[in-house]
């Protein structure tokens, strides 16, 4: 087999292929062998038909073409092997000549990746938000806090703003009742903005009982975005009582004696998660600032799947669960339709850029992965999936996504190297030490978590 590669563009090349016919050989013999199977000829057993008979009756060329689409994908394979190219998607393939006995000729028209030459980045400059934390902060932290351990009292009175109320619930299109439009037992704070618009004037100033009727546009479920006439029907009303905020709430919240211990261990957690965040803009924005050193082509053909998939997520999967359609979504978001297209073309392009440059670092600074950085960053994805760790590797596994993995932590090493070079400073002017931030704000979320646990501890208790 001989091949040669010509290039139409940075991301595009052209790969010309002669195969000798004697290398169809296996693949013809394999050809005959597969007919054979299929097909019945009298005076012959089944799989046993002469090559000479099958030529006869079905034709030469349905052998060949049997033949050529089974070796094909080797010879390409072996092509791109010995130019050494990284393809991108399935090539477009041109059989330009077979002559049956002499040689197979074809084309293969493929997107690769591009060839990207990193420059020196120990130069890169950022600014990101100073870490600050005011006691403002503090009483908000704590007052949320106090929120999840508060404790509810039915009274015999009419709603008020703060109360939670117990609600029954039926919802009207065009006077039919929705099948998904009736609720019974709903548990609602007034004020809190978490159910329909409307309901908070609905509910306050009715007793256990009551009942009103309001119009209200539907947030989600199968009429997501129509108005709906809303009768709301109020079982019973609850007082809502906060817990002092005293050294017994202390105890009761936490592992501390005091509130000032309390107040404190609050003011370290904020820091943290601000530490945390801090040290993602930093990695933002010495990626926007790396881009920006490298030219990278980006093949069109990988821009337009990248669109695509990016479009049906959106539509099919996030919008999906909130029950809106794309239209509703823009109409909340107030941009156009050009306004989204542009936005997303962009943003596809700054993934494809991302994810070329960061792999060619991650082979110009030959960074591996090894299994305890793959199984922390399986257990995080798991976290952010709602999957158990168990549920998301054994996922991961049989729809083949280790190697996706497996590239995104080496990417995030990659650019863990550059941030690592970097000069990042405050809006303070400080020099900011990236360093252990990330363990301090996961120490920040398990305290968090252990207040969610004693708050529910308290609830079934």
């Amino acid at each position: 087999m001989k091949s040669a590669v010509e290039t139409l563009n940075p991301t595009r090349v052209r790969l010309t292929v002669e195969v000798p016919f004697e290398e169809l050989k296996d693949s013809l013999d394999a050809a005959y062998k597969k007919i054979n199977q299929q097909v019945t000829v009298k005076g012959f057993r089944k799989g046993k038909v002469p090559a000479r008979v099958i030529d006869q009756r079905f034709g030469r060329g349905a052998v060949l073409e049997e033949a050529v689409n089974d070796a094909l994908p080797k010879f390409y394979t072996d092509a791109v092997n010995e130019a050494e190219l990284s393809p991108l998607g399935q090539p477009e393939v041109d059989i330009t000549e077979l002559k049956d006995g002499e040689t197979l000729n074809f084309t293969a028209e493929v997107d690769i990746r591009p060839a990207i030459e990193i420059p020196d980045y120990s130069g890169i400059e950022v600014e990101v938000d100073a870490v600050e934390v005011t006691d403002e902060d503090v009483e908000k932290s704590v007052e949320q806090l106090r929120e999840r351990f508060a404790s509810t009292t039915p009274v015999e009175r009419a709603a008020e703003d703060g109360d939670v109320v117990t609600i029954d619930l039926e919802a009207k299109v065009d006077g039919e009742v929705l099948e998904d439009g009736v609720a019974s037992g709903v548990s609602y704070t007034i004020g809190s903005g978490e159910l329909l618009d409307g309901i908070d004037d609905a509910v306050k100033g009715l007793e256990a009982g009551g009942e009103a009727t309001f119009t209200s546009e539907l947030k989600g479920g199968s009429a997501a975005g129509k108005e709906a006439e809303v009768t709301v029907k109020v079982t019973q009303v609850a007082k809502r009582e906060l817990p002092e905020l005293d050294d017994e709430f202390a105890q009761l919240a936490s592992e501390f004696d005091t509130i000032e211990e309390l107040k404190a261990d609050s003011r370290k957690r904020l820091e943290n998660m601000k530490q945390y965040d801090q040290a993602t803009q930093a990695q933002e924005r010495v990626l926007d600032k790396l881009l920006e050193l490298v030219e990278v082509p980006v093949p069109e053909k990988l821009l337009e799947d990248e669109i695509n998939t990016r479009k049906h997520n959106l539509e099919h999967h996030q919008l999906g669960q909130m029950g809106l359609d794309l239209a509703k979504y823009l109409e909340i978001q107030g941009k156009t339709e050009e306004e989204f297209e542009n936005e997303t073309r962009e943003a596809a392009i700054k993934g494809i850029k991302t994810q070329f440059v960061l792999d060619e670092l991650v082979k110009q600074e030959k960074l591996n992965v090894n299994q305890e950085e793959l199984t922390e960053h399986l257990m995080r994805r798991a976290a952010s999936s709602g999957m158990s760790p168990d549920q998301f590797a054994q996922a991961v596994v049989e729809q083949g996504q280790v190697p996706l993995l497996v590239g995104e932590v080496a990417r995030g090493k990659a650019l863990a190297v550059v941030v690592e070079k970097a000069t990042v400073k405050d809006t303070n002017g400080e020099i900011v030490d990236l360093e252990d931030e990330e363990d301090e704000a996961a120490e920040a979320e398990t305290a968090e978590a252990s207040a969610d646990e004693k708050a529910e501890e308290k609830t079934e208790g």
